[in-house]
């Protein structure tokens, strides 16, 4: 459905302002479909972002500023983020020894059970989208978004 159709416009746009119309537009698709995914485990995006990243550290802790430099949603807040997951048991939370001002996070056993029982969704979520655009296309959406958000 085109962006004009979407959201009822009988004037025409300029291109400028529907490719902004139709990434917005296209995020909340995307991100409604998503938080349909982890509304059972209880978990917003950003604290599933903060998983990952978690994950991704293999066991070693991360600190505040390597969460808040990692996010997608570079406005997140962080602290609130890991106390949210910290009163679900997803994350530890705890003083550093040589540095008592830095706070070390750790995901939890729990927190990786969850990650791996929602691998497959999200990858399922992936590909429900991936499955209208060929591999080119693919490649190619990545390229031009990369180039279209890289500001002069």
């Amino acid at each position: 459905m085109k962006i004009e159709e979407v959201i009822k416009s009988n004037v025409a746009l300029k291109d400028t302002k529907k490719v902004i119309l139709n990434i917005l537009y296209t995020q909340n698709v995307i991100n409604d479909k998503f938080n349909e995914i982890l509304k059972p485990y209880d978990l917003s995006g950003e604290q599933y972002n903060v998983l990952r990243i978690l994950r991704g550290q293999k066991g070693n802790p991360a600190n505040m500023c390597i969460i808040q430099e990692r996010m997608l949603a570079k406005n997140s807040n962080t602290t609130r983020l890991i106390d949210k997951l910290l009163l679900k048991n997803l994350v530890t939370r705890e003083v550093c020894p040589d540095n008592r001002r830095k706070i070390e996070v750790l995901i939890t056993p729990k927190g990786l059970d969850v990650l791996t029982e929602l691998d497959p969704k999200v990858d399922e979520h992936e590909q429900l989208f991936a499955d209208n655009l060929t591999d080119e296309e693919l490649q190619n959406l990545n390229t031009l978004l990369e180039k279209y958000r890289k500001l002069n």
